[in-house]
């Protein structure tokens, strides 16, 4: 994913209503300080600004619920991951287009393996899984780790850099203020960003944190990362 990922932050000046998420990702794309500095891969992979205009987005709400990376423990419980932190390899199949060749991204892409459904549906769809699963299945030249401790840290990294908290005055207790949209947006000719080309690991995540009036935004194209 090296030279492929790319977080971006933004500020907005008007109190952000999440029912018009909308109305706020389309004026995000129309601002004349978003369209020359929003960044995305051409197919040939350089880094260009959209240079289109957008008729039409697609925000679709990611819950964001999870405080904690004991979320992931039921990979040691299921014998997914050994208490030493590797990964448990299984025979090789695919999953197109990935390669499989352990039970971390089996119970992550094969929707009928034995443990698929430690991960319930909703627990697929937060932010956190989200993330921890972009980051297993890396680009197109990606080298498995051996271990899961690098995939959790470097999740726990980008979550906690991207998502807002605050105490809550009351009750004392941590709660999450970001709002997080997975983002597409259509020209005249179809979807423009975050690429004309689909692919699950091709994605657009809008982090908005109404308090402080900040959007981050985190981008990745598949492809051929840079090696490092």
């Amino acid at each position: 994913m090296l030279g492929r990922i790319e977080a971006q932050a933004f500020g907005f000046d008007q109190v952000f209503r999440a029912y018009r998420k909308d109305d706020f990702v389309m004026a995000f794309f129309k601002d004349p300080n978003v369209i020359p500095t929003l960044k995305l891969l051409s197919d040939s992979g350089q880094w260009i600004t959209l240079g289109t205009e957008v008729k039409k987005i697609e925000a679709i709400n990611v819950p964001c619920t999870q405080l904690s990376m004991s979320f992931f423990k039921r990979l040691y419980n299921e014998d997914i991951v050994r208490d030493s932190g590797h990964i448990v390899k299984c025979l090789d199949s695919f999953c197109d287009p990935f390669h499989i060749s352990d039970e971390l991204r089996k119970v992550l892409l094969v929707e009928d393996s034995e443990k698929y459904e430690i991960f319930s549906q909703p627990d697929r769809e937060e932010f956190l899984f989200c993330l921890f699963k972009h980051l297993c299945l890396g680009g197109a030249l990606c080298q498995y780790e051996d271990v899961i401790n690098p995939y959790l840290e470097t999740t726990k990294l980008i979550y906690k850099d991207l998502v807002s908290v605050r105490k809550h005055p009351q009750t004392k207790e941590i709660q999450i203020t970001s709002f997080i949209f997975k983002v597409t947006a259509y020209d005249s000719d179809g979807v423009c960003y975050p690429s004309r080309k689909s692919h699950e690991q091709t994605f657009s995540y809008f982090i908005v944190d109404p308090i402080m009036r900040h959007v981050h935004v985190l981008y990745h194209c598949y492809g051929v990362g840079e090696m490092s």
